[in-house]
């Protein structure tokens, strides 16, 4: 039995349109409403990448992976067949986690029945769930609409897909670079049960550029930790977190070494920032985009601990979302991140004033400007340790009570 959700308001922090995405060559999207948990909506995507597509992807370090999650890991983990084409289908509304065996069976039924009708080896079909934990997926219902996604197979569909694979997120999630005559164009999902540790969310990546598998997953990986990894909306890390990064060569632009790889790379990890930040400004009862800078701390690891301390904070953030500069929030913040930190050498900033510095309040603070700069939508808070060299920046929102009224009712 499926349910009919009410429309959602729009986080107000969103982008005013989903951009206009390029048709990457190679790339084909489908999207079709299945009644996986919710009437009305659509709520599975196909996607076909053309032969000779390599994948490349990262995934959640949760030890209670969805299902689906374990199945992608351990086909990536695989050699691809020679000039294979590959396959990614997505549902929304049931993660298929904490499923037991069952779980792996339902991924096994429904990456066949896409294989079987995209004549496709079943090892490059891959599959992504998100939405409730715990429950059985009603694969045959995505099975039965297989027939449906092929037929409506169009190149100019990545929006539709985008659409499909919300949950709570209030406005679907894109984002497009170009570098050297190489497109890549990127959609994500995620809105809660954000917090670091691989992707936080779902992401599916589509570049015409022709990168062999070992290069592209190399570059994908020495991007995360600064892009998806530096974000936080509640510090819950999901089950299903995915992100695959999918090259189809049909450009023809070949990427090796040197400085073609280094462009692409620093354009990807552009885009995959862009996408980063969406998921943040969609954060669950968002009202506020912060960004939180740590500079000067001893260790790279201190710098994180510090960064993280403070955007995952529910005093920092509700303070933040009732714009109160309450600094000593960020003070507490610091102190309890078990990095090395001293009084007397902290200085702590919003935007460019100085709210203390030396031990104490700086004299140059100012409660009426520091309250007004509060009343953004988008703030910086800074804190420089004065103890090394290191530093992270990490991207957080505020913590309202519409997010309680969210959570509270996800399952009913």
């Amino acid at each position: 039995m499926t349910d009919t959700k009410p429309a959602k308001a729009v986080s107000p922090l969103a982008p005013d349109a989903f951009p206009r995405l390029p048709d990457i060559a190679g790339v084909e999207f489908s999207a079709v409403e299945a009644g996986v948990r919710y009437a009305g909506r659509t709520d599975v995507t196909l996607i076909r990448l053309a032969p000779g597509t390599s994948v490349a992807g990262v995934f959640t370090r949760s030890s209670t992976r969805a299902a689906c999650v374990l199945d992608c890991q351990d086909k990536l983990a695989q050699p691809a067949p020679d000039g294979a084409g590959a396959a990614i289908i997505v549902n929304s509304g049931n993660s298929n986690a904490f499923t037991g065996k069952a779980g792996a069976v339902s991924v096994a039924e429904v990456t066949g029945a896409v294989a079987a009708a995209l004549d496709l080896p079943e090892g490059r079909v891959f599959s992504s769930s998100t939405g409730v934990i715990g429950e059985p997926l009603p694969h045959d219902r995505i099975i039965a609409k297989v027939p449906a996604l092929v037929q409506g197979l169009d190149a100019g569909g990545i929006e539709m897909a985008a659409r499909a694979i919300m949950t709570t997120d209030t406005f679907p999630k894109g984002a497009v670079v170009d570098v050297g005559g190489i497109r890549i164009a990127g959609i994500a999902k995620g809105s809660g049960m954000i917090a670091p540790d691989m992707a936080t969310m779902l992401v599916y990546i589509f570049t015409d550029a022709k990168i062999e598998p070992t290069l592209l997953q190399s570059m994908l990986s020495a991007r995360v930790d600064d892009t998806f990894n530096a974000i936080t909306v509640d510090s819950d890390t999901s089950t299903s977190d995915a992100l695959l990064l999918c090259a189809t060569g049909q450009s023809g632009v070949e990427v090796t070494a040197g400085p073609v790889a280094e462009a692409f790379e620093d354009a990807l990890g552009s885009l995959m920032l862009d996408l980063a930040h969406q998921v943040v400004k969609d954060g669950e009862g968002a009202t506020k985009f912060v960004e939180v800078r740590v500079t000067g701390a001893a260790t790279a690891e201190d710098a994180q601990r510090v960064a993280m301390a403070i955007a995952n904070s529910p005093l920092v953030k509700t303070a933040i979302a009732g714009e109160d500069p309450n600094w000593g929030r960020i003070v507490m913040a610091v102190g309890k991140s078990g990095a090395h930190a001293d009084r007397d050498l902290l200085t702590i900033r919003l935007g460019d004033m100085i709210l203390a510095e030396n031990g104490w309040r700086s004299p140059s603070y100012s409660e009426e400007e520091a309250a007004a700069y509060m009343k953004r939508s988008e703030l910086v808070i800074s804190v420089d340790l004065g103890v090394g060299g290191a530093a992270k920046t990490v991207w957080t929102c505020d913590l309202t009570h519409r997010y309680i009224d969210i959570n509270a009712d996800y399952r009913s």
